[in-house]
């Protein structure tokens, strides 16, 4: 009797630590958008950071990869210079043409988040995803077996989860379960060739703003205000 009542607890135990594990990783949603749902970190701008990236319909999945200043997948998902009609063009010319604004962010018609998912969604800057790397807790996590970071609020219960996508150039994949690379709006004023991402690296634990090549393919995860 002695074995089947311990035997019992430590399945007891077992299952209550795995659903407890379970209930963790439950997904946060606090409103949506367009019929898209959005999480409130609490962050100290009030921005609202959505659920999953744009193409995807679950937090932990990739979703679609765009080239900067581009709505749609490249063609033939080819990420080349080609392909990035803005590529090479200089930051006063990308304002004449009315793809970035004064303050040197994408306009509406340029910004994948909005024209995928319509008003009241939008790419977030370089200066939001330092906000988001400094007031939120970053620990590296898998969700439903995908690996990424888990990203959490210092003031309430909530998080959302980027999955470490990768990045694409030409028709290939990289850098796909270990890094994560997501556009921002902002343009890298001083290269034509350039625009801002934030950058996240399992091996290293690096997580921060970089800028790079507008024609690679990144993911992009849109906000609300």
């Amino acid at each position: 009797m002695r074995k089947i009542f311990l035997l019992g607890v430590w399945l007891f135990s077992f299952v209550g630590a795995n659903a407890e594990s379970r209930e963790d990783m439950s997904v946060s949603e606090s409103g949506s958008v367009n019929g898209h749902t959005y999480v409130d970190l609490g962050l100290p701008s009030g921005l609202k950071w959505a659920t999953c990236n744009v193409g995807a319909s679950k937090p932990e999945e990739y979703g679609d990869y765009f080239a900067w200043g581009e709505v749609n997948p490249a063609p033939s998902n080819n990420y080349s210079e080609d392909n990035c009609s803005v590529y090479d063009v200089r930051t006063s010319e990308l304002k004449e043409r009315g793809v970035i604004d004064t303050n040197n962010e994408l306009t509406d018609k340029y910004d994948a988040a909005t024209s995928n998912w319509g008003k009241g969604w939008r790419m977030p800057t370089e200066e939001e995803f330092k906000e988001l790397l400094n007031s939120c807790v970053w620990e590296w996590d898998n969700l439903e077996g995908v690996d990424g970071y888990k990203v959490s609020s210092k003031v309430n219960s909530n998080w959302i989860f980027l999955p470490a996508a990768g990045y694409r150039y030409g028709t290939s994949s990289s850098g796909v379960v270990s890094y994560g690379l997501y556009w921002s709006s902002t343009v890298y004023e001083s290269n034509s060739y350039r625009a801002y991402y934030l950058y996240f690296n399992f091996y290293s634990s690096s997580k921060y703003t970089d800028y790079g090549s507008r024609f690679l393919g990144r993911t992009v995860r849109p906000v609300s205000e």
